[in-house]
């Protein structure tokens, strides 16, 4: 495929989301038209990290955890053992910062991380990564971005489908969008990025990224008109894009593309707070409205997006996107069908703080509360 290179590492992303001290929304879920009956799962207790931010299918079966200070361990049969990164002394964790993201690429010949630095930049370093071992020598910096804020500044990142590496960038902070960046092309923030990390120095920009020929765009925007969002992730057997975007007061919301998409969506902030204008704005002509939203009638307050459950040891949950709120704590999932929800879920078990899922090698998925705690999601 053709890519033009970049010289310039720009854009990171990160941010600890609405979960450390986001925004809000609710957990008053409408009533979905013929609402089977809700598979029976349970939350097991794996392991207990130290403020647990993000989860990567790692290497032999691994689950690689990140720690909201900096450092990554390694979940295995034995358990979580002992930090294999520690960048700790180069990040900080004011506000909703620190180490917020990371990925392998297919082969698991590359390992990326997602965090701000002592400055509050947003930064995507890439590592080697040889028999399952991270090698520090040959760290570099793909991407970096500067951030007005020190809140909602994105932070998740994954390979695609199509090998890629997308970076989520939230608005910048503050509230209500003060700089205009959800619907500015000429910026990375409030975007979904897509980019060839290893196609370039510092990366390289697909040929058919939607932007690419707009001289008024920035190339690497995949998908735009996003305020925080938080997690994002591919179904692992379609290839379709789900992002949990965390609302500014009143809708939190989960937007979706399939794996058909050529880009260039428009998520509609911060003219829309899910399907509703924002403060009297006008809808945008283009705006992908959401395929589920929730207000904050309830205990809910902040997104927590998460994946297609597409495991084997709990056969009536798979094909449903599983999601919870960080404020709400309640593991729900989305009864999907050709992009259109059939049914909205209660799964009767609690994560308390939810910041992020994880998804292991064998599609089974994990919970991870800020507090500490690992779950898998189990059958009853």
């Amino acid at each position: 495929m053709r890519v033009r290179t970049r010289s310039s590492a720009i854009v990171g992303t990160i941010c600890l989301v609405a979960s450390l001290v986001l925004t809000a929304a609710s957990a008053d879920e409408p009533v979905a038209p013929r609402q089977a009956q809700a598979a029976k799962i349970a939350l097991t207790n794996v392991a207990t990290a130290r403020n647990p931010t993000a989860g990567a299918a790692g290497p032999g079966g691994t689950l690689w955890i990140a720690e909201r200070a900096g450092t990554v361990r390694v979940l295995d049969d034995k358990g979580l053992g002992g930090p294999v990164l520690d960048i700790s002394a180069e990040t900080t964790t004011d506000g909703e910062r620190g180490l917020l993201g990371i990925a392998f690429d297919k082969k698991f010949a590359h390992f990326y991380i997602s965090f701000t630095n002592l400055e509050g930049t947003s930064t995507v370093d890439e590592f080697a990564v040889r028999h399952g071992r991270i090698q520090p020598h040959t760290r570099r910096t793909v991407l970096t971005q500067t951030q007005p804020y020190a809140n909602h500044n994105g932070g998740d990142i994954k390979i695609g489908p199509d090998g890629y590496l997308y970076i989520a960038l939230g608005d910048g902070g503050s509230g209500g969008d003060p700089h205009g960046n959800g619907q500015n092309l000429d910026t990375l923030l409030g975007k979904l990025l897509r980019i060839d990390p290893r196609g370039g120095k510092p990366y390289a920009i697909p040929s058919d990224n939607p932007f690419v020929d707009d001289p008024n765009a920035r190339a690497e925007i995949w998908a735009y008109g996003l305020r925080n969002p938080w997690r994002f992730s591919f179904d692992a057997r379609t290839g379709d894009l789900l992002i949990g975007d965390v609302g500014q007061s009143d809708w939190e919301e989960i937007d979706w593309a399939p794996a058909s998409s050529g880009g260039g969506e428009n998520y509609g902030w911060a003219q829309m707070e899910g399907s509703h204008p924002f403060r009297g704005r006008t809808e945008p002509a283009n705006h992908v409205r959401p395929i589920h939203e929730y207000d904050r009638t309830g205990l809910g307050c902040s997104v927590t997006g998460g994946y297609v459950y597409r495991g084997r040891a709990i056969p009536a949950l798979r094909g449903q996107y599983v999601f919870s709120d960080y404020c709400d704590g309640t593991v729900r999932s989305l009864r999907l069908k050709n992009g259109r929800v059939t049914g909205v879920n209660d799964l009767g078990v609690n994560g308390g703080e939810v910041i992020s899922f994880a998804q292991g090698g064998s599609g089974e998925l994990y919970v991870l509360a800020i507090g500490g705690s690992v779950f898998r999601i189990d059958p009853v």
